[in-house]
């Protein structure tokens, strides 16, 4: 209530600015992992998985390989993911659509770069 609402905002920035760049990207995903602890404290160890199914394609697939991921995160992951963290974080505050915020936050990952972790 005092500390996670500014904290993850600033978390959140800090992890887009990062995924702009190369060398940047894997510590901004790591940091956008971590925004649901920031956030509320929510233990990572309990997290549900995450299950996501591409049109055409079965729940049990592994993630596109890098040169994919990589296009796409060119094309359409860093300004999507701006996007969903913006929505996200702007519905977390309120007491209502905290758990929606969440959610929204775990899909962060595969909306930037197409990685299932």
């Amino acid at each position: 209530m005092f500390v996670g609402w500014w904290l993850t905002g600033i978390v959140l920035g800090m992890a887009w600015l990062l995924n702009l760049t190369v060398v940047g990207l894997p510590i901004g995903i790591k940091l956008i992992n971590k925004a649901p602890y920031t956030l509320t404290l929510k233990s990572l160890e309990s997290e549900e998985s995450v299950e996501t199914v591409e049109m055409g394609g079965s729940s049990g697939g592994s993630s596109p390989g890098l040169l994919v991921r990589g296009v796409y995160f060119v094309l359409i992951g860093w300004w999507a993911s701006g996007l969903l963290t913006l929505a996200a974080y702007l519905i977390s505050l309120t007491v209502i659509g905290l758990p929606i915020g969440v959610k929204l936050f775990n899909y962060l990952p595969y909306v930037v770069s197409l990685k299932k972790y």
